[in-house]
């Protein structure tokens, strides 16, 4: 391995998509991932219209959205009355190309960008390849992996952790995760059930103080995801058991349902200390990680892996200069600490801590916003405030 190649440490949607937009830009890369294979269980699965372009940039938008499904509308629920406001994204038609969201599970995305990964000589993805080790000098960092074959070392010229939340790469560089986790636990599933026959939109926020969920369409065939939480001292290998008792308060009926998959896991509101260390960048949730409710965590670390590319295609075959990423972990922090997590945080509460008397507010605000064509394109754009728009990402776009 030429001490060119970038080494990927995690095979989630920002590292495949990252490798991938390094790899069309012809640098060798190589991904190492612990699981033998992409993870199924329910994640995230909503890109945003914002997303899109870039997406579409790397070539991947059609077979995204020929696998998943176009969806520009939402719906306020309060779960204790059934009052129900609905809208949809046309405000954003003469904003962008793209006036639409896009459903699709985010293993879908990996399994997408691991066919394209295949036709790219110079890329490697090493299944079932832990990280156990991690060191660095001034033009190389150097990774070992313990697999069933004994240790195996990588060496490269950057190294880029996209591990998760629990990432062994921040572990090992030793940057501090700050920030707090909330003391629910959140309960995704991935059930068949007819919602559309009770007036539902393709994503509603169900708003409610016990029985609070977000709803959204994934597939064509009625297949749906339903989010809610759960106190976090109940014991996690019981959930499959409680899924029942939850959907008895959320299903608006006692029609048949069949539930797919589910699984269970923990909230935060966290951002590493630092995003680069020497020749380690930290990206994705390994960088931050952020309650899903909204669709923030995962719009936040594609749109940095976006960005990234171009920094490093800059600094590796342009000779750039490295400040350029030390501009990028700026940027990506100040929007994820300062954007991304309190837009998150605010619908958290508004999704899973809403009684009757706050839900009917939230309806009544959107209600007003709404009918204010300019307040309401203003909120739809949000999205976009993600996407990192500093001089050094244009520059090199």
């Amino acid at each position: 391995m030429s001490a060119d190649d970038v080494i990927i440490v995690g095979a989630g949607p920002v590292g495949l998509v990252t490798a991938y937009g390094l790899a069309r830009a012809g640098i060798p890369v190589t991904v190492l991932e612990a699981e033998r294979e992409v993870v199924h269980s329910p994640r995230a699965m909503v890109y945003h219209w914002a997303l899109l372009e870039d997406l579409d940039r790397l070539d991947l938008l059609e077979e995204i959205d020929r696998r998943g499904f176009r969806k520009d509308d939402y719906g306020y629920r309060v779960h204790g009355t059934g009052e129900t406001l609905t809208y949809t994204l046309d405000a954003l038609a003469g904003e962008t190309a793209y006036p639409y969201n896009i459903h699709l599970g985010q293993d879908e995305l990996c399994a997408i960008v691991l066919e394209r990964l295949e036709d790219c000589p110079h890329a490697c993805v090493r299944w079932q390849a832990p990280v156990t080790g991690l060191s660095q000098d001034a033009t190389t960092a150097h990774v070992t992996t313990t697999t069933s074959d004994g240790d195996e070392q990588h060496r490269g010229s950057w190294v880029i952790g996209c591990d998760g939340a629990r990432s062994t790469v921040r572990r090992l560089l030793g940057v501090p995760f700050e920030g707090t986790t909330w003391p629910q636990r959140f309960v995704a599933t991935n059930v068949f059930y007819d919602f559309h026959a009770h007036g539902y939109t393709r994503s509603v926020f169900l708003m409610d103080d016990v029985h609070g969920a977000v709803i959204a369409k994934i597939t064509a065939e009625n297949l749906w995801r339903v989010t809610y939480s759960e106190d976090l001292s109940l014991p996690e290998d019981g959930i499959g058991d409680r899924v029942a008792e939850h959907f008895a308060a959320i299903l608006p009926d006692d029609r048949a349902y069949e539930v797919e998959r589910f699984g269970g896991y923990r909230l935060h509101q966290r951002m590493a200390e630092r995003l680069r260390v020497g020749r380690v960048v930290l990206a994705g949730d390994a960088a931050h990680a952020t309650n899903p409710t909204g669709g923030f965590g995962l719009a936040s670390g594609l749109f940095g892996a976006f960005s990234l590319i171009d920094m490093l295609a800059s600094v590796i075959l342009d000779r750039g200069d490295h400040a350029l990423i030390d501009r990028w972990a700026q940027e990506r922090r100040k929007i994820f600490l300062e954007i991304a997590s309190p837009a998150a945080t605010r619908m958290k509460r508004t999704v899973y801590e809403s009684d009757r008397h706050a839900g009917h507010a939230t309806i009544e605000q959107w209600r007003r916003m709404v009918a204010d064509p300019a307040a309401f394109r203003e909120r739809l754009m949000f999205p976009a405030k993600l996407r990192s728009a500093s001089p050094a990402a244009d520059a090199v776009r």
